[in-house]
């Protein structure tokens, strides 16, 4: 019996082969275990009629556990090298705290080559699926639940960035990692690229993931993580909840493909109110409208240290303290500081002089592997190159 299995009582058959590194990882954890039996049976067999979602790491399935209580069951692709390490994260990140904007983790699954976590089940899947699917959901988003929406994400990373020690940075803030329960109160979900900085390092050094158009260009080039950078992420979030759309979108006009660019370009011709989503046919406020894109655009300006804390935007969204309009600038635009060239998968070639990483992005619904190089601007000597996996649920 392994030291995993004493320390939950789970008498473990000899024939089920144990990941050394997943039990080093979970011990001293208090978490419920499942057996693998257990989730078979509570999603029917992981049934395609009960799958809710699919990402890079694997598929989530609704579930009945035994008393009747709904959940998530995300279960982790055996294919994934990355599988282990980010498993691990996520139950390390996620197991000891709890406010109403975050996912609850009720356990978890380490069965031979089983790798599975088990959320609370939210009702109304995630903003990629709903909000931002382009008529495909049955959801009304009216304006004061997008409001809702935008404090609540706003709260929650406020409560990981600054209430939380060591403090948690998610590093994949995103539509499609903020879930919807039955009242539509959002829950930041997905923590297995999350980060702790202890409060005395100003920040970490960091293989470079994420989102595209979502990353922050400062990290995007140097790797160098910092809270500012979950913040960016957030700035883009909002533009995306009060437009409607999604953050890049490859099969518009170049000009019109990343929306954070669009938004600057509104702001300097006052015209803001432009880009709020156009099925709200006129019901929403517009002088609150161009204040959470202006508090978008403080969230995502290039200097990092120009942006505000989480704190400080949650206390603009409650109308707490007046927004500075003074002290927005330019953002941060990848077209700004690189020339963003797409090739096809098959053109992509391991370059001695490069450095890789993997990212999904939000601006293709299609399951396919684009190349992307990035070429820096004058102040950087190397190029970066990194493979692009679509995000499956946008």
């Amino acid at each position: 019996m392994t030291c995993f299995a004493f320390l939950f009582g789970k008498k473990v058959s000899s024939d089920i082969r144990r990941d050394p590194e997943i039990d080093e990882g979970l011990s001293g954890i208090r978490i419920k275990v499942y057996t693998y039996k257990e989730l078979k049976n509570a999603s029917d067999n992981f049934s395609p009629a009960n799958k809710i979602g699919e990402g890079g790491f694997g598929s989530v399935y609704k579930g009945v556990l035994k008393g009747g209580k709904l959940a998530a069951i995300k279960v982790l692709s055996t294919e994934s090298k990355q599988g282990v390490k980010e498993f691990l994260t996520e139950i390390n990140v996620i197991s000891e705290i709890q406010h109403e904007n975050l996912v609850i983790l009720y356990g978890c699954c380490v069965e031979g080559d089983h790798r599975i976590l088990v959320y609370n089940y939210l009702e109304n899947n995630s903003l990629a699926q709903t909000l931002l699917a382009g008529g495909h959901s049955n959801i009304y988003f009216d304006w004061q639940t997008r409001c809702k929406i935008c404090i609540g994400v706003a709260r929650g990373l406020a409560f990981l960035h600054e209430e939380v020690q060591p403090h948690i940075v998610h590093r994949d803030i995103k539509a499609s990692n903020i879930l919807l329960d039955k009242d539509l109160t959002p829950k930041i979900s997905d923590f297995g690229l999350a980060k702790l900085i202890p409060s005395y390092m100003t920040h970490v050094s960091t293989r470079v993931a994420g989102t595209i158009g979502y990353l922050a260009p400062e990290y995007a080039i140097r790797g160098q993580l910092t809270r500012k950078a979950d913040i960016y992420s957030f700035g883009v979030l909002l533009i995306e909840i009060v437009s409607g759309r999604s953050n890049t979108n490859i099969r518009l006009p170049i000009a019109d493909q990343y929306i954070l660019e669009t938004t600057w370009e509104l702001y300097e011709r006052n015209k803001l109110v432009q880009l709020v989503d156009i099925s709200l046919n006129g019901g929403f406020d517009p002088e609150e409208a161009c204040k959470i894109l202006k508090i978008a655009l403080l969230c995502t300006q290039d200097t990092p240290k120009l942006r505000p804390t989480m704190s400080s935007v949650v206390k603009m969204l409650t109308r707490e303290i007046d927004i500075n309009e003074s002290k927005i600038t330019k953002p941060g635009l990848i077209s700004d500081v690189m020339d963003l060239k797409v090739r096809g998968a098959k053109k992509n070639k391991d370059m001695e002089s490069t450095s890789s990483y993997n990212a999904s992005s939000g601006s293709d619904s299609q399951g396919t592997t684009t190349t992307v190089s990035l070429a820096a601007s004058s102040s950087t000597a190397t190029t970066s190159t990194f493979i692009i996996k679509h995000d499956k649920s946008m």
